[in-house]
């Protein structure tokens, strides 16, 4: 055998000529809108049946499988932990106070919220305030309001509707006796404090001492949310319900989902924004107040096919394929994107398995 020979014999088929061209993907990671690095792209050229001839090379340094798996978009922007906004609680009677809670206690049902001349006025849980006084032979849902609440707090004998009976005037009578109050059967505007369920004392606005009349209190509720002033060009990404992670000052993340969408933009210097508030779970109660970064999750595929998405390349005849790695031979087939995610991307077009190269 010749020199010459023994050199064509050792030569491989050339690959086809490269060119390098930048695909730009839009995805969100770490919470910031950020554009994929480029993707550095063969031009090949391939059959009609998008896949080419296979061609005997080393194989490629860098591989990957295509894997099934779910692709999750997100999107973090900053919130503050808090118990959401307070109300105030006035006091609609005459006498002085003579006993406050505590800043930062809760209060429950049947729970005292302050006193007057060493009365105290319980919490009713309600979504209307008591207007008039309540006695026998008034009706209406003011009446259904306080029934229920002494049905739940243990008083029996009446029925939970909204007529106020003598058996009604019986129950109150002993709840009265219970709370060491006068006995007289009718219940006056300014002898309960409703609200729509627990209440935490925020801030006191009366002083031992002081008059009855007028702000006593400011209270939020117990549960505590997150609140996100979100750049409106980002709304389209949340709605009631959306899944979110809350990461607190320590690192320490809670699950949380998407409470409620503000319908009104606030205009700044720097931005225009909605108020979104987020529901959290899991809580500890480390925090009461606290800035958090929360991640939103905007959109989700779950069950696709994905491959990294530095293994795509560009196809001369235009779209995008990958390099298939099959044992010593590799070949170039075409494949459709879908969402790019979590450095990933979307496919079509290969089988589950599949072994591609990754270009470093």
């Amino acid at each position: 055998m010749t020199q010459t020979d023994e050199k064509r014999q050792h030569t491989f088929p050339a690959l086809p000529p490269r060119r390098r061209s930048p695909l730009r993907v839009l995805a969100w990671t770490g919470g910031a809108a950020l554009l994929a690095a480029a993707v550095a792209a063969a031009a090949v050229g391939v059959g009609g049946n998008g896949t080419s001839t296979a061609v005997t090379g080393r194989t490629p340094p860098a591989t990957a499988k295509v894997t099934r798996t779910t692709l999750t978009e997100t999107k973090t922007v900053d919130g503050t932990l808090g118990h959401g906004d307070p109300i105030t609680i006035a006091g609609k009677s005459q006498g002085t106070i003579t006993w406050l809670p505590g800043e930062g206690s809760t209060i429950t049902r049947g729970r005292g919220v302050y006193s007057v001349d060493a009365d105290r006025r319980p919490l009713l849980y309600g979504d209307i305030p008591l207007y008039r006084t309540l006695q026998d032979g008034v009706s209406g849902t003011d009446v259904e309001l306080l029934e229920r609440n002494l049905d739940r707090l243990g008083y029996t004998g009446f029925d939970v509707d909204n007529q106020f009976t003598w058996a009604t005037r019986e129950a109150v009578e002993d709840w009265q006796e219970d709370l060491g109050h006068d006995v007289t059967g009718r219940v006056e505007p300014g002898d309960v404090v409703v609200a729509d369920g627990p209440l935490r004392v925020a801030e006191l606005k009366k002083a031992l001492g002081d008059s009855a009349n007028g702000p006593v209190l400011t209270a939020t509720g117990t549960t505590r949310e997150v609140r996100v002033a979100l750049d409106v060009a980002d709304q389209h990404l949340v709605e009631k319900g959306t899944k979110a992670t809350v990461e607190l000052p320590d690192g320490t993340t809670v699950t949380g989902k998407v409470a409620a969408v503000g319908k009104v933009a606030t205009a700044t210097e720097s931005a225009t924004t909605v108020e979104v508030t987020v529901s959290v779970t899991g809580l500890k109660k480390t925090y009461d107040a606290a800035p958090v970064d929360v991640t939103i999750v905007s959109a989700q595929r779950e069950d696709v096919l994905a491959v990294p998405v530095g293994a795509l390349v560009a196809l001369a005849e235009g779209g995008y394929g990958v390099q298939v790695v099959e044992g010593s031979t590799t070949r170039y087939a075409a494949v459709e994107t879908g969402m790019f995610a979590d450095g990933k991307v979307e496919v079509t077009g290969v089988e589950e398995g599949t072994t591609v190269a990754v270009p470093t």
